[in-house]
């Protein structure tokens, strides 16, 4: 963090620190002997920093909630260095001390863990302060934040597919980036999740009986992820899928989703020759082949009656 001019408030809220530090004293020497003690001072030195810093949040100059929230936020006490910038943020925007303000106090509410206001702090001040020496690391943390407030793989991905979508937009604007590799690793990390979504979701239609909507779901994924780890057993799960919609289709139905059973199997045997799954599915592709005969003997007996 960058030093901090002198300032004559900053005599006003010396003090607090050294409350702090005393607190931390008095709690090594009393706690051993006297822990009645321990807790009475702990309870006065608290109130009196409390005091301290009601008299900050309550002061008309708004430099000395400047010089106040910077010690706050060097101390990492992100809660009231945040409450002290959101109050002064509409004076001093515009100001050289603006810039700083709103930088830190979007860092506040990421260690706070306030991840979607973080990310909209850091867009305003990537779009307030496009100059700025430190716009590519506001504009990464934005995309940063989206992504740590993405929920886990098994919830909607919108925010990942945001987030997926802010950090590439990164990549291309600051390709050699200080944040250039971080950013790879967050678009890697989050096609991976929305990859994981889009297979479970693919393979929970065919575990709920939707037959042809797992088929169909698993033709998108292997459009959507075309690379993914996941491309055998999709293969495998789409035979799986056809030959259960063709056993309980209608008659007029059977001779279509039979044949198409017959040349997914083929699609798994020819892209992957050693699977383990082509055993699980020869006897659909069998019985399959049985049926067609069967239909198509069926046929010619019928045209020659």
């Amino acid at each position: 963090m960058p030093d901090i001019d002198y300032c004559p408030s900053r005599v006003i809220f010396a003090g607090y620190f050294d409350v702090k530090t005393l607190i931390f004293r008095q709690l090594s020497c009393l706690s051993q002997n006297k822990p009645s003690w321990t807790v009475l001072v702990v309870a006065v030195l608290l109130a009196t920093a409390c005091s301290q810093f009601r008299k900050f949040e309550k002061s008309d100059d708004w430099k000395v909630k400047y010089q106040a929230g910077l010690h706050y936020y060097e101390k990492k006490d992100y809660y009231h260095t945040a409450i002290l910038f959101e109050q002064i943020l509409p004076i001093v925007r515009g100001l050289p001390e603006g810039e700083k303000v709103e930088f830190y106090l979007a860092y506040c509410q990421f260690y706070e863990k306030t991840y979607l206001l973080a990310s909209n702090q850091f867009k305003t001040f990537f779009e307030n302060y496009g100059r700025s020496q430190m716009a590519e690391e506001a504009y990464y943390m934005y995309a940063y934040s989206l992504f740590v407030a993405s929920p886990a793989e098994n919830l909607d991905q919108k925010s990942s597919i945001e987030a997926m979508g802010a950090m590439q937009t990164y990549v291309n604007q600051f390709p050699y980036g200080k944040f250039a590799e971080k950013a790879n690793e967050v678009i890697s990390a989050t096609q991976q999740k929305l990859e994981k979504k889009g297979f479970d979701n693919a393979r929970q239609y065919l575990k709920l009986k939707y037959y042809q909507a797992a088929v169909i779901a698993f033709e998108n994924f292997k459009k959507g992820f075309p690379d993914s780890k996941y491309l055998e057993e999709i293969t495998y799960l789409k035979v799986v899928a056809q030959y259960k919609l063709a056993q309980q289709s209608i008659l007029s139905k059977q001779r279509e989703r039979y044949a198409s059973t017959v040349e997914f199997y083929k699609e798994l045997v020819d892209n992957y020759p050693k699977s383990n799954f082509i055993k699980e599915v020869e006897s659909y592709y069998s019985d399959s082949l049985e049926k067609l005969n069967k239909q198509k003997t069926s046929a010619t007996t019928n045209l020659k009656s």
